[in-house]
């Protein structure tokens, strides 16, 4: 199999002809096999032979979160008889989203991660240790290991937690790539120090990292990469993916922004208005599946608000690369007439050392205006730390947050829920 793909170092304009002959194969799919998409074509008076190209697509409607929840079954291409695994991700109105997977999309699901793992520098023969979940109907855990097996790499599945395991199979069967969320990795540095590992000198090369961002919108480490590097010499790569795409942007050796895989997935960046950007302005992440046979989608607002680059890598790839995710659309925070995300927040929180765990809380005050609190787990409770920390959100961005103290004991289980991927460090209850 061709783990680098030719199209994605194709010029410009062959890999635009080429996601165009995609898109008229999807939509001919689309309408003979989707209930959502007839409908919607139907009622838009949409005559799919007149999508051409990349550009028409402007003439069809995007489909969001909302869609998928209310139409859950209508978005199903394929029989249930057909389908070999049942996916889910968390749903905009509360009740889970359910993703079916047949056996073509499976494969589609191990050569997409295949291709990103090769492109972060993986290859055959390497063994990866997973300190993710694999189970509880979540897609990633799952093509990570497809992606590993199909490149002909050794898996070590560990899932989650647990640092002293973790060493144990380091030590044990040498892994030169762990895939994990970067947060963790300083759980692993604590564990190792307090227990006099010698993990500087491990089989670790480096890790691809989830859930969390790693980088500046330039491309520097970020706080939480920093604090990993200053005290572990690895490579840590970004990818981004989401279950609705079935399609990962990973970084490679460059690590300008994670590549996009032209024969997987079609992309665009929308203001609030539904229109394309200027280069090098950010919008929403909306994205059109190629090649997907049980839940295809077409235009889905992704809620992830980015930015892209087309300038060409050094690495030989032409295809677009999207910068570190800014925020999602609906964490956007109003707050004293300045605008927030999340991770912006994230990034004051991680410069501190003596935060144990934190989450971040947004409600909307008695007046309907949005609040942020900040609550807190640190090894120095003391009026003078929360004063500082207040100081530095005053000096980074202009607000000064209500900010809550909380036992370790009792914050950490929240944060760290065994049934969540990652961290859950941001709770909206607006």
């Amino acid at each position: 199999m061709e783990f680098y793909p030719p199209i994605e170092k194709s010029g410009i304009q062959e890999i635009k002809r080429f996601q165009e002959e995609k898109l008229r194969e999807l939509l001919i799919y689309l309408d003979t096999h989707s209930p959502f998409y007839q409908q919607l074509f139907k009622e838009n008076r949409i005559n799919i032979e007149e999508i051409r190209t990349l550009e028409d697509l402007q003439k069809i409607p995007t489909t969001t979160k909302n869609d998928l929840q209310q139409n859950n079954h209508d978005f199903f291409c394929i029989p249930p008889d057909k389908i070999v695994d049942y996916s889910t991700t968390s749903g905009t109105l509360g009740d889970p989203v359910t993703f079916g997977l047949s056996d073509n999309d499976l494969e589609r699901l191990a050569y997409n991660e295949a291709i990103s793992f090769a492109c972060a520098g993986i290859r055959k023969g390497d063994v990866v240790q997973m300190i993710t979940t694999i189970d509880k109907r979540f897609m990633a855990g799952l093509a990570y290991f497809l992606g590993l097996r199909k490149m002909g790499a050794s898996v070590v599945r560990m899932g989650p937690g647990i640092p002293e395991l973790q060493w144990d199979s380091i030590f044990r069967y040498k892994p030169k790539y762990l895939i994990t969320v970067p947060s963790f990795l300083l759980k692993m540095i604590d564990y190792a120090e307090k227990h006099g590992i010698d993990y500087k000198n491990s089989s670790v090369y480096g890790a691809v990292c989830i859930g969390e961002s790693i980088k500046n919108q330039d491309f520097t480490d970020n706080i939480l990469s920093q604090k990993i590097k200053e005290k572990w010499d690895i490579r840590l790569f970004s990818t981004y993916a989401s279950t609705e795409m079935s399609t990962a942007f990973t970084e490679c050796e460059y690590q300008v922004g994670g590549h996009h895989h032209p024969e997987l997935i079609i992309t665009e960046i929308l203001d609030d208005e539904g229109n394309p950007v200027k280069e090098g302005e950010s919008g929403e992440l909306t994205v059109t599946t190629l090649g997907v046979e049980a839940l295809p989608l077409l235009r889905f607002k992704t809620g992830d608000i980015v930015k892209a680059h087309y300038e060409p890598c050094e690495c030989g790839r032409n295809t677009m690369r999207l910068g570190p995710v800014i925020g999602r659309k609906q964490q956007m925070i109003k707050y004293k007439g300045t605008t927030l995300y999340p991770p912006a927040m994230n990034d004051i929180l991680n410069d501190f050392n003596t935060i144990l765990c934190y989450q971040i809380v947004i409600r909307s005050n008695e007046i309907g205006l949005d609040e942020i609190i900040i609550k807190l787990s640190t090894e120095e409770e003391s009026e003078v730390f929360v004063n500082e920390v207040r100081d530095h959100f005053r000096a980074k961005l202009r607000v000064s947050p209500k900010i809550e103290m909380v036992d370790f004991d009792i914050l950490s289980k929240v944060v760290f829920n065994p049934n969540s991927r990652k961290p859950i460090t941001f709770i909206d209850l607006r």
